[in-house]
């Protein structure tokens, strides 16, 4: 019995018409990953063009062909010539699939949508190569992980394939044929959080892709929204709480300001708890320079759509204020500022206080692009308006940092701005600007007599600790 199923070998091919093209063999991704050993590979026809066939056999050759593009490579091994050829067959094929679909060739059935959504599923569903942020163990992820703002670019090998799969993907979610009462039995809550697991991909590429799909599938199918803002709200919530290390941030920030800016007003509950519990925290991480304009974008979004949110991302910003990283605090003084831009005087008097003791201080940041930048606030005309209306509070806040700046700063473009401050002040209200001067100069005058003070008492208690140390010498010499 053995030997004949030895001499019998695998099944038979059956014979192809003479009018078809010859066959070609397509590798199956375990006979790549084997190396591309051709005896594991199965053998598939080469399928006709669209319109080499009558138009009603069509959809029956998309899903024949569908299912030749399920077959996956491994484009991390060396590259046969066999396997060249045969990944150029399915590159091709992807390339006709997505040219039917965007052609707008008829609605297609379910069966095909189902078999489309399962191809591209088995193309883009993988497990993703360990990031440069992750511990690999190596002295290079050790480097990329102290520094998350190290622009170390990954390029996905099998960017050809996939590339291809995101575009039939994103043709099928965007074309007017497509149903999205049919479509959603496919493209479900299941598919929508593996597609959200690909964004930390460390691709660019890929998560343009992702960005675009996702932000499409969240325009269509308005069943999936609250479970995609749900969904990215425990991505960030992880990566601000636990690991910090994610790579597609930015680009679920950029979907978030787009539906952000098509929030109904009044604003719901959920979406101002949403800026409380998430937006705002993501502030705090170390790796915030990385998406911080995005995040900006969000945050001034909210401040936009509703003005009495403006008291609540202040305060938050506040928070969470950089100590020692000056770059980190140069983009939060721009966000600051367009924040302010969006402000209303009600909102801006109630945080007023906390914020400009908060400027008073980076106006006396040694590091000068700190202090410009703060000063640089003087240059917009809405914020100058927002604090002429409440210069009796502001000014006797930040009197002090200016003069500082004048008497002590290091850098002399410092010296100049903080002087037109200061003229801009004087000019408000003469007043209200020689009180907080005669003010200073008593704080400083009481300060010194207290420094004095301070400087006697500690040099009569050195004398009363000689004195003491003297009379103990004398008692042991006699």
């Amino acid at each position: 019995m053995l030997n004949r199923i030895i001499k019998r070998g695998g099944p038979k091919l059956r014979k192809t018409d003479a009018n078809e093209p010859p066959a070609v063999v397509v590798g199956h991704a375990s006979g790549v990953a084997a190396g591309c050993d051709t005896s594991s590979v199965p053998s598939i026809e080469a399928l006709p063009l669209f319109h080499d066939v009558p138009a009603g056999e069509r959809q029956s050759l998309f899903l024949r062909k569908l299912r030749l593009c399920a077959v996956v490579f491994d484009f991390s091994d060396m590259i046969t010539l066999r396997c060249a050829r045969e990944r150029e067959v399915k590159r091709r094929i992807l390339a006709e699939l997505i040219d039917f679909v965007q052609s707008n060739s008829g609605r297609l059935a379910e069966p095909v949508q189902e078999e489309l959504v399962r191809t591209v599923a088995a193309n883009i569903f993988r497990c993703l190569p360990p990031a440069v942020h992750e511990n690999t163990g190596s002295e290079v992820a050790a480097a990329a992980a102290a520094d998350p703002e190290e622009d170390n670019i990954f390029l996905d090998p099998a960017w050809p394939h996939l590339q291809l799969a995101y575009e039939l993907l994103l043709r099928y979610v965007v074309s007017s044929d497509t149903d999205s009462k049919v479509a959603k039995r496919f493209i479900d809550h299941a598919f929508v959080l593996r597609l959200l697991d690909l964004f930390d991909s460390g691709d660019p590429r890929e998560r343009e892709y992702l960005k675009t799909i996702l932000h499409r599938i969240y325009g269509k199918f308005m069943v999936h929204r609250p479970f995609i803002r749900k969904a990215i709200s425990n991505i960030f919530c992880r990566f601000i709480f636990e690991t910090e290390r994610h790579s597609g941030i930015g680009e679920l920030l950029e979907i978030l300001g787009s539906i952000i800016n098509g929030f109904a007003l009044p604003m719901k509950d959920e979406h101002k708890l949403f800026l409380v519990r998430v937006l705002i925290p993501l502030h705090k991480t170390k790796p915030a320079g990385v998406y911080h304009h995005q995040l900006a974008y969000c945050t001034t979004q909210f401040v936009e759509k509703d003005c009495k949110l403006a008291d609540t991302v202040i305060r938050g910003m506040l928070k969470y204020w950089p100590v020692t990283n000056c770059q980190k605090e140069l983009l939060f003084l721009g966000e600051l500022e367009e924040v302010l831009e969006a402000t209303q005087p009600t909102e801006f008097q109630q945080c007023m206080v906390p914020l400009f003791k908060q400027i008073s201080r980076c106006l006396n940041s040694s590091h000068f692009q700190v202090a410009e930048r703060a000063l640089y606030l003087w240059n917009n005309d809405h914020i100058v308006s927002l604090m002429s209306q409440n210069r009796s509070i502001i000014l006797p806040v930040i009197f002090e940092a200016l003069e500082k700046n004048m008497q002590s700063h290091w850098n002399q473009a410092i010296h100049g701005l903080t002087a037109s401050v200061r003229k801009m002040f004087q000019d408000m209200d003469g007043d209200l600007f020689v009180d907080c001067q005669q003010q200073y100069i008593e704080r400083v005058a009481s300060a010194k007599t207290l420094e004095e003070q301070r400087e006697l008492a500690w040099r009569r208690l050195e004398a009363v600790v000689a004195a003491k140390a003297a009379e103990e010498t004398i008692i042991l010499v006699n």
